[in-house]
């Protein structure tokens, strides 16, 4: 078994006092929820059949992650209460479709309004922006801890976006590989040459966003009549694996070639090893290479090169 980090340790230990804290403030804990004679995973259940209509217990079972031998009793519990009912699915003969009667849609409404009122005297003492950063940090919590959307858009940068990419970039550098703020300086001096000097013709900036987002950008200048320089490839953390770095090169070369370039060129270190897989993937070839001490660190800097 891999030795367990430090650093995972005390991640570990500050998710378990969120989790005590938000049990706590949402009433979790208590055995009967919104003071019904119900348990959390029975009201659930019949949240899940309201706003759905019908459901198999399969579904209901992978989808709330319960055991199949809990489920059936919870289901049970509430069929002899009159609350659900079996009928015969017409897609498959083997199973049944589980719905609300309509004692039970009765039943669960006051509930459901409950539950609704609760997280409302939840956000009512903040302002909006306070709330919308508490949404705002729910949805990263669940698009991170959930199933990975691959869905996102590329787009041009707008007002307050280039500090947000001087801002992330040296942020990661720092916790990950220990980079300096003399890295920082670099990246303030690219983004304001790009804003005060860029021509539309021959540079371009890509921004790519994911439900509001920013989880990504990459940037194209010029570096002579005949090369595009790709600077500043960043993809965030909470997007890795969802092929943003890939696209974000091929955009950049795409419009290289259509700007009238016949060459690009880049520059990196050779530490950020999922970079240069991604630059040799996207048909970069290394031409040069030196060791120097940037950023606080030794270094090993880079140039790849590619024909378009």
């Amino acid at each position: 078994m891999p030795a367990i980090s430090p650093a995972l340790t005390d991640r570990a230990e500050q998710v378990r006092s969120f989790n005590r804290f938000y049990t706590r403030r949402i009433g979790v804990l208590q055995d009967r929820m919104l003071g019904s004679d119900f348990s959390l995973t029975e009201l659930r259940v019949l949240y899940e059949l309201s706003s759905r209509g019908a459901a198999r217990a399969s579904d209901l079972r992978s989808d709330l992650g319960l055991n199949a031998g809990y489920l059936s009793r919870v289901i049970a519990s509430l069929e002899a209460r009159g609350l659900l009912q079996k009928s015969p699915n017409p897609e498959d003969a083997r199973s049944h479709l589980l719905s609300l009667t309509a004692h039970g849609e009765d039943t669960f409404q006051p509930y459901d309004a409950a539950s609704r009122q609760e997280a409302m005297t939840l956000l009512e003492p903040l302002t909006e922006a306070q709330r919308q950063g508490v949404v705002e940090a729910m949805t990263r919590i669940s698009t991170l801890l959930g199933e990975r959307n691959r869905d996102y858009l590329l787009r041009g940068p707008q007002p307050g976006d280039m500090g947000w990419v001087v801002h992330k970039q040296a942020q990661l550098y720092a916790t990950e590989y220990g980079w300096d703020s003399e890295f920082e300086a670099l990246l303030a001096e690219i983004v304001s040459k790009y804003l005060r000097d860029h021509d539309p013709a021959s540079d371009r900036c890509w921004i790519a966003e994911q439900h509001g987002d920013i989880i990504g950008s990459v940037f194209v200048v010029r570096h002579d009549a005949n090369t595009a320089k790709l600077r500043m490839l960043y993809v965030d953390a909470s997007a890795r694996g969802l092929g943003v770095g890939r696209t974000l090169v091929e955009e950049a070369i795409a419009f290289a070639r259509s700007a009238g370039y016949s060459r690009m060129v880049l520059w990196t270190n050779a530490v950020l090893h999922d970079a240069v897989r991604l630059y040799e993937k996207a048909g970069f070839a290394l031409v040069e290479e030196e060791q120097h001490h940037s950023f606080g660190k030794d270094q090993v800097s880079q140039v790849w090169a590619r024909d378009l």
